[in-house]
């Protein structure tokens, strides 16, 4: 098979390039290397014998070129920053949105052989995770208020009783509340592929990412994931900032996992048409990933408790992953607890990071995104 990766450098990226290198594909990279990311160091972790196209999205012609000969795509380009997204809207809704509306375009209108997209989206598109009222059943809430996040009641209470509800695994038939244009953004870019693809004869997969975490991550951008966020504070011997209480849980899932479940997405029959959560189905709170994080470094760095809360933030979600284990015969490898923290710690270890978080949690003050 021949099969282009789009973001194909990136963190994920680089991890479903060299599976599917090392499972006998052609595989062509098309990636921006946007430099929040990737700096200046060019494509790091792009295998010398794969092609690589440094090129936009919305470069049609470079996507043209790239299209030719491939049977299967793996979308992954995107800019990724929940905070960032909510004050650069435009850049997020055109990278996200508009990149994939110009794949599906060429897709629509030039010839082609492809027969499979694979989406990446991600959990921030459910907003909230699902709960539990003692009385009133499932719930899907929307935000809390801002009144009571200032009044540090942070957890989801029942609309119709006011009990404070019980989080519980998230399924993929929750309804979807996203709450940031990064969220939006990566909304438009499964539902566009899932309902134009189909039209075309192409079958599509969307999977939904949780809290993505491993070697590759980067540590210097203040809006990657809080597992790299934090190990970067850790290096500077800074402490990590978490806020609200810290209690708020998360799904994280090891790189190499998501990879896996990615490629195996690709030739699941009974994954067409479908998207499917890619998680762990595990909680851990914010509050001891940085502690675990600190632990496995060896440095005596306690996080630092903000009491303060973002514009969308949620309070708990985490994957219910049963779709995951039925339709693509996918079963996680790590847990963040035991082997994920001590293999990311040991990359980490040997990396440099320049700490931007103080800089972008004063951005999002500044703005009034953040309390």
């Amino acid at each position: 098979m021949r099969i282009l990766v789009t973001g194909g450098a990136g963190f994920i990226g680089s991890h479903v390039v060299e599976l599917l290198v090392s499972q006998g594909h052609e595989v062509v990279v098309f990636d921006k290397l946007v430099k929040q990311v990737h700096g200046d160091k060019g494509p790091q972790f792009v295998p010398a014998n794969v092609r690589f196209i440094q090129a936009d999205m919305f470069d049609r012609p470079r996507l043209i070129e790239a299209l030719q000969g491939v049977d299967q795509i793996v979308h992954l380009a995107a800019e990724v920053g929940v905070g960032q997204s909510m004050y650069e809207i435009s850049r997020y809704v055109q990278a996200n949105t508009g990149g994939t509306a110009v794949l599906l375009d060429v897709l629509a209108n030039e010839p082609h052989q492809v027969s499979k997209i694979v989406v990446a989206s991600s959990m921030s598109i459910y907003g909230e995770g699902s709960y539990m009222c003692s009385e009133h059943g499932l719930q899907a809430p929307r935000l809390r208020t801002e009144e009571q996040l200032r009044a540090h009641d942070w957890e989801l209470r029942c609309t119709g009783c006011n009990r404070e509800l019980t989080p519980v695994p998230t399924a993929e038939t929750k309804p979807l509340f996203p709450t940031s244009v990064y969220a939006i953004s990566k909304m438009d870019q499964e539902l566009l592929c899932l309902a134009v693809g189909p039209a075309y004869g192409i079958d599509v997969t969307a999977v939904r990412y949780f809290n993505a975490y491993g070697p590759r991550q980067a540590l210097s951008n203040p809006y990657t994931g809080v597992a790299a966020i934090f190990s970067g504070r850790l290096l500077n011997g800074q402490r990590p900032l978490v806020n609200e209480d810290g209690l708020q849980m998360r799904d994280f899932i090891h790189v190499a996992d998501v990879a896996r479940a990615t490629v195996a997405a690709l030739t699941a029959p009974r994954a067409s048409g479908k998207a499917i959560n890619i998680g762990i189905g595990d909680p851990i709170s914010i509050l001891e990933v940085a502690e675990l994080l600190a632990e496995a470094l060896g440095v005596d760095i306690k996080p630092e408790l903000t009491g303060q809360f973002r514009s969308g933030d949620i309070r708990h979600c985490w994957a219910d992953p049963s779709e995951a284990r039925e339709l693509l015969d996918f079963e996680p490898l790590y847990r963040f607890r035991t082997q994920g923290v001590k293999e990311l710690v040991d990359w980490v270890r040997d990396q440099t990071a320049v700490d931007k978080q103080d800089e972008a949690v004063a951005e999002l003050r500044r703005r009034g995104l953040s309390v």
